[in-house]
């Protein structure tokens, strides 16, 4: 017979394992949640605010952020917006209404995919998704890729951002439409002669799976402006560092060599990662670079980067990424340096 010891009047009973841990509740560490990670922070600004403020006041720092918030400042209402919008069209445009308007023809379809793209404002962190359900609803793979590259670059929203980064060059405007037009249009034809069923793996299912519209909206939105803004601040230090820390012989260096300047801020497109409702104003403040190497990041960007990337992996498998990210980055830059040829 197992003798079993009770624990004496009063006092405390022992404590069992949590579940899964093999671990008492005393023993489980403690978690750093959001609101006491912003406390410790607000507690060491408070405490180090002498040194800090010493830093913010010598001319580079002034100079760094008079960049950061102009960037930041000027950008922030049209990503706000391209957000909301991106959200709405993903949530309440049904993709069987693209499959009702292109044309049936694959080599006709394309170039009407990619015009729709002027007409129907989104991000590329919402395109990705999108152009998921078009080729789930049946769309023809060619016209949904030729979607997935022109609706972030030549939208209304992307466009009029550009028109106010460049107000004293107008031609920006139309090279850059012109340039991701023909982008997209020529991968969707590449994909149509070269693409092979095996390489695309279509999505199963829907993004917004039972949830209501209200709901899948403003879960849209608060995914989306939290990774787009988070992106945005990382290109407006991103551009201010340039600007305040970079020495000026080096830009200009890199700057006067017409090859390397562009194939730079394409390469900078693709790791700061910008929403295309933002990167314009990036691109305006490179003052150093010419028309056509800033052309080259804003054609760039919003068709291939490192968040693009991992979302096209994710959504149509890894081997149609590893061949399509490859492809677009050459095709955008050409496609950049030819109409900037042309028209700047």
């Amino acid at each position: 017979m197992a003798i079993t010891e009770e624990a004496p009047p009063g006092a405390a009973a022992p404590q069992q394992a949590a579940p899964g841990t093999g671990k008492r509740p005393d023993q489980e560490g403690w978690h750093l949640s959001s609101p006491l990670a912003l406390t410790l922070l607000l507690v060491v600004v408070v405490v180090l605010q002498g040194p800090i403020r010493g830093a913010l006041s010598t001319p580079v720092m002034q100079s760094w952020m008079t960049v950061f918030v102009a960037v930041v400042v000027q950008a922030l209402p049209f990503l706000v917006l391209g957000v909301l919008l991106s959200a709405a069209i993903a949530v309440f445009v049904p993709p069987s209404f693209f499959a009702r308007a292109l044309p049936s023809r694959p080599a006709l379809a394309v170039p009407v995919a990619g015009m729709a793209g002027a007409v129907l404002p989104g991000c590329e962190c919402a395109s990705v998704p999108v152009a998921g359900a078009l080729v789930r609803r049946g769309v023809t793979p060619a016209a949904a890729i030729a979607f997935l590259l022109s609706a972030p670059a030549i939208n209304p929203i992307v466009l009029t951002a550009t028109a106010v980064a460049f107000p004293r060059d107008p031609e920006m405007v139309v090279g850059r439409f012109v340039a991701s037009l023909l982008v997209a249009c020529a991968m969707g034809w590449l994909w149509q002669r070269l693409g092979r069923t095996d390489w695309l793996r279509p999505p199963a299912h829907a993004g917004h799976e039972g949830q209501s519209k209200g709901e899948a909206f403003w879960g849209s939105v608060r995914h989306d402006m939290m990774h787009a803004g988070g992106f945005l601040v990382l290109g407006a230090m991103a551009a201010a560092t340039l600007k305040a820390v970079a020495p000026e012989s080096w830009l200009r260096t890199a700057a006067d060599n017409p090859v390397f300047s562009v194939l730079a801020l394409a390469v900078l497109a693709v790791v700061l990662s910008i929403c295309s409702e933002a990167d314009a104003f990036v691109a305006a403040s490179l003052t150093q670079f010419s028309l056509t190497a800033k052309l080259a990041f804003l054609v760039v960007g919003p068709m291939i980067d490192l968040k693009l990337f991992a979302m096209q992996a994710g959504t149509f498998g890894r081997g149609f990424a590893l061949r399509f990210a490859p492809a677009t980055f050459v095709l955008a830059i050409a496609g950049a340096v030819l109409t900037g040829a042309v028209l700047l």
